[in-house]
């Protein structure tokens, strides 16, 4: 398995990088190797497997963070009791999910002793919940589309891109600004939906895009995700789409590896000069980092973890340089609201503060301590709406 490097750098510094990541590509394979008791044929195929889960879209693929079953313990008016875990002690509004199409939305924390965390039960709109049920916590309080889940009026588009076309909602507003809805790995368009009362009230008009890979939509011709290298484009043409239907200016508004596609896209666009401001939740802005930490945490293994983080660089040919020249900002167009928890276990907050202090001269840091990543509205929904409508307001 080659590694693939297209940095800019030259001189020492291409020489020290590429000494580091053979050192890396060492170390990995003689951990792994000697954990697994398997040579070199059988370590590639192992390093494929590993980074799957971050470089393959869709099923089984870039789920980052993924929830953690927990058990109900019991039951009773207004409330459910459930195993303690990160995800249950964690402040705001959560889904509580179960195979079978089970979906039920829990509250404030009541009570946490012996092992137990009580939360008030809002609703439970899907399956049945019952004592003995093992739930996934996740973010996905909202499910449906904008009229099923909100009550607000859409139309499903398709936005014409080289691959095919990209499904889309599109929810009207008087506001020549247009709000683009880019959302992150292991979801789908109703990420975007908590946000969508709040564009409304503001009479702007959004549109929640996908792009290559997602359901319906046309596949990566490699089959694989770029971390926004290539999705990009994408989301470049539904600025294209925007413009042709009367926008003059837009936000790209994204969520994790979506945020990152978004500071693409404001990089490397057409139409740069027509981006009005950058929202960014809980952006991917140390690759390497972030991949690390993903494939890790899945197998329990730091060695593995590493070596995950090598072979999806290999498979994908991510541009090491530039992907940090992105994350650093210094491309941005415009204005950006950077939304981030402190506590993050995928995105380091390191790098949301270095994007933060190096362009303090637009990007503005909102941090939401104790949330999950790509859950920041979850743990402060009032907190969160209100950074966001004053980000927005001096935009329209």
């Amino acid at each position: 398995m080659a590694v693939r490097l297209r940095g800019r750098c030259t001189g020492r510094h291409s020489t020290a990088s590429t000494r580091e990541t053979a050192m890396r590509w060492g170390t990995a394979a003689a951990v792994a190797a000697a954990a697994v008791g398997t040579g070199t044929a059988a370590f590639l195929l192992l390093g494929r497997k590993v980074s799957d889960r971050v470089v393959r879209p869709g099923a089984g693929g870039q789920v980052l963070s993924a929830p953690v079953p927990v058990e109900v313990v019991a039951l009773g008016p207004g409330r459910v009791v459930l195993t303690a875990t990160p995800e249950t002690r964690r402040r705001g509004t959560y889904a509580l999910e179960w195979p079978g199409g089970g979906h039920a939305v829990v509250g404030a924390v009541l009570d946490e002793s012996g092992g137990r965390v009580t939360r008030r039960l809002e609703r439970a709109d899907g399956g049945t919940l019952a004592v003995g049920t093992a739930v996934e916590v996740t973010a996905r309080v909202l499910r449906g589309d904008p009229r099923t889940a909100l009550g607000l009026d859409y139309t499903d588009v398709a936005v014409a891109a080289d691959l095919g076309n990209l499904p889309a909602w599109r929810t009207a507003g008087a506001r020549g600004t247009w709000v683009l809805l880019v959302h992150g790995p292991g979801t789908d368009r109703e990420q975007c939906l908590p946000v969508l009362p709040l564009l409304h009230a503001l009479r702007l008009p959004a549109l929640a895009v996908s792009y290559r890979g997602d359901r319906g939509a046309p596949a990566s011709p490699d089959g694989l995700g770029h971390f926004g290298e290539t999705e990009w484009q994408d989301v470049d043409v539904a600025i294209r789409y925007a413009l042709a239907q009367g926008a003059g200016q837009v936000v790209l508004y994204g969520w994790s590896v979506g945020a990152t596609i978004a500071l693409h896209t404001a990089a490397r666009s057409t139409w740069r000069d027509r981006i009005a401001g950058v929202v960014l939740d809980s952006p991917v802005l140390d690759w390497t980092e972030t991949v690390r930490r993903e494939t890790g945490r899945a197998w329990s293994s730091p060695a593995l973890g590493e070596l995950g983080a090598l072979a999806a660089e290999g498979r994908t040919g991510v541009d090491l340089a530039d992907f940090a020249r992105i994350a650093s900002g210094a491309d941005l167009p415009a204005p950006a609201l950077l939304l981030q928890s402190p506590d993050d276990p995928v995105a380091p907050w390191s790098a949301a503060r270095r994007l933060a202090d190096g362009r303090d001269d637009l990007v503005s840091l909102h941090p939401v301590p104790g949330a999950g990543h790509a859950a920041l509205w979850n743990a402060d929904p009032a907190g969160y709406t209100e950074a966001l409508r004053r980000f927005l307001t001096p935009l329209l």
